[in-house]
């Protein structure tokens, strides 16, 4: 059998407790082609291997998680959609939010000082200059 055939060539599963575990299971991982599509929708090649390989793990009797960290060990953490926490998942979340107090601290300041500037009128005394 070719490649291109054997790639095209359906997926056969033992039963529908099986099929149903794939299915929940293909859709909680990214296509590392496609980015923004989980591993069930993806027509990319590499997804069509990707699902090959999952299916021959869980009739390997290998759970959802050993499936999950051979995937993650290949692909990276990319490929789940759910990635770990750890320092550099955390790390994404709060540097946008520091950056967002970091701003509000400077822009706050600043928008106060220019409304009692506005609100007093200017500070200097005038001198005769009034138009």
């Amino acid at each position: 059998m070719t490649g291109m055939a054997l790639a095209a060539a359906p997926l056969a599963f033992a039963d529908a407790a099986e099929e149903a575990r794939f299915h929940t299971l293909t859709a909680q991982l990214r296509c590392v082609q496609c980015q923004n599509q989980s591993l069930a929708d993806s027509d990319a090649l590499i997804a069509q291997d990707m699902r090959r390989q999952v299916l021959s793990l869980m009739q390997q009797g290998q759970s959802d998680a050993q499936i999950r960290q051979w995937l993650v060990q290949r692909y990276g953490q990319f490929v789940l959609y759910k990635p770990a926490v750890n320092a550099s998942t955390i790390a994404l979340w709060l540097i946008p939010a520091g950056l967002l107090l970091l701003a509000a601290g400077v822009a706050v300041p600043l928008v106060r000082r220019r409304q009692a500037l506005l609100d007093h009128g200017p500070t200097t005394p005038s001198h005769g200059d009034d138009w």
